[in-house]
């Protein structure tokens, strides 16, 4: 009797650890998979990170954060890519430099000689972010395919786990 008890508790704890580790990737965190180029030299193909599901509700989104999100052409697809235009703000690419609302975008997270290909010229809606990837020649973004709507982010990137030799926080 008093193993079955205890067979019976263990299953319990193993359906309440299992239940939590649901709950926590449905609703507050969840490990993702970088995939391509387009974030190199800060994020390459194969890093694992940590993306934070809530916080984003409660504030806006900030220019500079890293964001993973649905790909507006194919919603079961995830990319990762940085925040770069907010709402109700213009930004501009022209002789490879990105201007929002014509003043020209310091990008401390970029090699100084970074180009950003193409010429753009977007008004962003009241619920719109322009993204684009930090190896801009390599990277299919809000220059491809237009402003993201804030109903497609997942989260904020908040931590690379993998690989280890690159585990970091990302405070923005």
């Amino acid at each position: 009797m008093r193993q079955r008890l205890l067979r019976f508790l263990e299953l319990l704890e193993i359906l309440a650890v299992t239940a939590i580790a649901v709950g926590v990737v449905a609703f507050i965190a969840q490990p993702f998979r970088v995939q391509g180029a387009s974030m190199t030299p800060n994020f390459f193909s194969g890093d694992y990170v940590l993306v934070d599901k809530v916080s984003y509700h409660f504030r806006p989104l900030d220019r500079g954060e890293v964001i993973v999100f649905r790909n507006p052409e194919n919603e079961s697809e995830y990319f990762i890519k940085r925040v770069v235009g907010l709402p109700g703000k213009v930004v501009s690419i022209s002789d490879g430099q990105v201007y929002i609302d014509g003043k020209l975008l310091k990008e401390g997270y970029l090699p100084a000689e970074t180009e950003s290909t193409g010429e753009a010229d977007f008004i962003l809606g009241p619920d719109e972010y322009f993204v684009m990837g930090d190896n801009r020649a390599q990277s299919r973004d809000s220059r491809s395919w237009g402003a993201l709507t804030r109903d497609k982010v997942v989260g904020l990137v908040r931590l690379r786990f993998w690989p280890p030799d690159e585990l970091g926080v990302f405070a923005y």
